[in-house]
């Protein structure tokens, strides 16, 4: 993906000076850590890191989308995140500088603002509150993943389908630069690695709200009809 350097760094300091991590620095501490900031592009599909490698750098999505992905016992993929646009993640090896916990890779073409460990521990070495703040980033972080495999433990396919495409949902109408929010730009085999779930299992769901118009099933992904509905759905377990 060609990047409009300049345009791009602007957005990079936006995305970033709003970013839990960062919205505690003075305007001199955040000079310093944009003057470090590299751009990276990727294509979709592009391995951004695996599970294992050496953890030297933090990350933020400036525009396209990232999955964070581990593998299960039976060798399937689970899907534990999509990062969007203004998202941070490679935070856990900012903190301790070990390996990689998970694997990260471009569902689109995706262009990430990039900063070294040792340029970002430099400014919060002056500023001890940023540490406390990457604490709760990752408190966050695990109560979501912490819901996620609940879900999957608990929950039947509809009530937890439903209740990932309203999340993958929301997140999108938070990304300014996906122009249909309502269509969840997954495949069904991705969804199905959100849930746990099998491709078929996640098919055969969907074609049911698809005939009683809660969704519609489209080439570029799910199209939302009645998001009433799909809440309703997603409160199943509390009925």
């Amino acid at each position: 993906m060609k990047s409009d350097g300049r345009r791009l760094k602007e957005k990079a300091h936006g995305l970033i000076s709003a970013c839990t991590l960062f919205q505690g620095l003075g305007e001199q501490q955040r000079a310093q850590l944009f003057d470090r900031i590299h751009l990276r592009d990727y294509d979709a599909g592009d391995t951004i890191f695996s599970m294992g490698d050496s953890g030297a750098s933090l990350m933020a999505v400036v525009e396209g989308s990232v999955q964070i992905t581990v593998p299960s016992p039976e060798g399937k993929e689970i899907i534990l995140a999509i990062m969007h646009a203004g998202d941070v993640f490679g935070e856990i090896s900012l903190l301790d500088g070990q390996e990689r916990s998970a694997d990260a890779r471009a569902m689109t073409s995706c262009t990430l603002a990039i900063l070294e460990r040792r340029d970002v521990l430099r400014v919060f070495d002056g500023y001890p509150q940023a540490y406390f703040d990457v604490v709760q980033l990752l408190c966050q972080r695990l109560r979501r993943t912490t819901t996620q495999m609940a879900e999957v433990t608990l929950l039947d396919l509809p009530p937890r389908l439903a209740r990932a495409l309203l999340r993958v949902a929301r997140a999108q109408v938070a990304d300014s630069e996906v122009t249909t929010p309502d269509v969840v730009t997954l495949s069904q085999r991705e969804l199905g690695n959100i849930v746990g779930a099998t491709r078929e299992s996640v098919n055969k769901c969907l074609r049911v709200w698809q005939l009683n118009k809660i969704v519609e099933v489209q080439n570029a992904g799910i199209r939302i009809l009645d998001q009433t509905a799909l809440e309703s759905l997603a409160d199943l377990l509390d009925h």
